[in-house]
């Protein structure tokens, strides 16, 4: 020993200077154990500095976020399989929160809300980790809203307009169309510079699969991201999965670029949220969600803004959808979601069912900020569209009866189903700003009303290259194209007469 004690010593006086070198600093570890695990969820002692929102790391590498502080103990929920974790186990305290990676290289990709590829490609190499829960913008660094996004669908477009920065809520019962309207509004930002962004939460595999397809094959799927909480992911990642894509289109947002948020659906993110809530033991309120549900969608939501010009100017749209039973509008998360957002596409399953797609309820759907926006020279002709539609759906029901009309009901109610056939679109097939404007014309000045009503459709797929050789000016209108000029008018009507002729009915019904 003596001997290994004299080498030890001489080895250090020759080395002197290296060992001086070597890093010593101290590192401290919070360390703790779980005391339960199940369903997606872990109650977790001996880590009593934990904070919200906080990640804490599992035995087998799972991250799960603290959502719950007790006396002596911390519920969280897991952003991972629980394979590999069981009771006594220990668990490591980061002291980081949630984040997600942002930036250009995402675009065009399919992941989750943490980055994991879904597409089969490699992972993308993120611009950096924003946190996935942020302030939302505050009122000083907002604008208002005064630019249009358009959806390509004239009953949104015409009698519900959005606008950049709103927050408008798709609603309905399942299987009425909510996903459709939006993939649509998606579509039809491939000739504009729009960052689109859908976020999936509990959505079967087949239905993403069929939303990502249709905007490859028909969008511009190179400014378009899918953030998707798969329906057989832990809850816990299916409930982040909204903030991430959220802080995702902030990205953007920060450069002054415009993006659109899509978020398919909030009323599973509910349910996900109701069912982490009571296996944390939280006490149930009305419907079983806990008190505290409307603030998960209103700090969510309340990001959606357009920023002042000195913040960049850009903007991010937020289409929430959420699923009715019943047409139940009046339930608890509905009429939450209802009070947080600027307005609401209502789908009615009535409508659907009759084979008028989209379909929107006009009685039941309103947009509080997009009708600022809309682009001056369709408001000026969509301006009496409602009232028009309304009064004719009235007097639709009233000779269903079998009562005898006189002349001029009779025209007021074939010039109401033409208006009905300009609102029924094909799905995939959003129309350009021109095309509304010359629909909406031909409606107005009732050169529709000589179409034969099963030819308006026919009507409407030429229209674009008609106006192409006959009206090309028409096409051309922008966002801030005026109302029409008596020149401008005249030589559109006298493009639509032309084409209407070549479908007209000999009984003008």
């Amino acid at each position: 020993m003596t001997t290994l004690g004299n080498d030890l010593h001489a080895w250090i006086s020759r080395h002197q200077d290296r060992v001086g070198e070597i890093a010593a600093d101290p590192k401290m570890e919070r360390i703790g154990r779980v005391l339960r695990i199940g369903d997606g969820v872990a109650t977790v002692a001996g880590l009593p500095e934990s904070r919200l929102d906080e990640l804490l790391v599992f035995e087998s590498g799972v991250q799960g976020l603290v959502v719950d502080l007790d006396e002596d103990s911390i519920g969280c929920v897991l952003l991972g399989g629980q394979e590999g974790i069981s009771a006594g186990g220990s668990v490591r305290g980061t002291g980081e929160v949630a984040r997600a990676p942002v930036g250009e290289a995402l675009l065009g990709r399919v992941i989750d809300a943490f980055g994991k590829p879904l597409d089969g490609g490699a992972a993308p190499i993120a611009a950096a980790f924003h946190p996935v829960e942020q302030p939302a913008p505050s009122i000083i660094d907002r604008d208002l809203v005064t630019r249009p996004l358009a959806t390509g669908l004239v009953v949104v477009d015409g009698m519900i307009p959005l606008g950049r920065g709103q927050r408008e809520l798709i609603i309905g019962d399942r299987g009425t169309g909510k996903t459709a309207v939006a993939v649509d509004a998606i579509i039809n930002q491939r000739h504009t510079e729009v960052i689109c962004i859908y976020a999936s939460v509990g959505q079967k595999s087949s239905s993403v699969n069929q939303v990502i397809d249709a905007v490859r094959r028909y969008g511009a799927v190179e400014r378009c991201l899918f953030v998707i909480g798969e329906a057989d992911a832990a809850p816990g990642l299916q409930w982040m999965t909204p903030y991430a894509a959220c802080s995702m289109g902030e990205y953007f947002l920060a450069q002054g670029r415009d993006v659109l948020l899509v978020i398919d659906d909030l009323t599973k993110h509910a349910a996900v949220y109701r069912q982490v809530s009571l296996l944390l033991r939280r006490p149930p309120g009305r419907e079983a969600y806990p008190g505290d549900i409307f603030y998960i969608h209103s700090r969510l939501l309340e990001r959606a803004a357009k920023l002042s010009p000195e913040r960049g100017g850009g903007s991010l749209t937020a289409l929430p959808i959420a699923e009715t039973q019943a047409g139940n509008i009046s339930a608890y998360v509905p009429t939450n979601l209802i009070s947080i957002t600027d307005g609401q596409i209502y789908l009615d399953p009535q409508l659907f069912y009759e084979g008028q797609k989209p379909a929107v309820n006009v009685g039941k759907s309103v947009s509080r900020v997009g009708g600022k926006t809309q682009a001056p020279v369709l408001k000026a002709l969509a301006e009496s569209l409602r009232l028009d539609y309304q009064q004719f759906l009235e007097l639709e029901v009233f000779t269903r009866f079998g009562t005898m009309v006189d002349e001029r009901t009779r025209k007021v109610i074939e010039h109401g189903r033409r208006i009905r056939a300009v609102l029924a679109q094909r799905q995939y097939a959003p129309l350009s700003l021109g095309e509304q404007v010359a629909l909406l014309l031909a409606v107005k000045e009732g050169v529709l009303d000589r179409v034969a009503l099963d030819k308006v459709d026919d009507f409407r797929s030429q229209l674009a290259a008609w106006l192409t050789s006959r009206c090309p000016e028409a096409l051309a209108l922008d966002d801030a194209a005026k109302p029409l000029s008596d020149a401008l008018r005249g030589r559109l009507l006298i493009a639509l007469d032309e084409l209407a002729r070549t479908f007209a009915t000999p009984q003008g019904g």
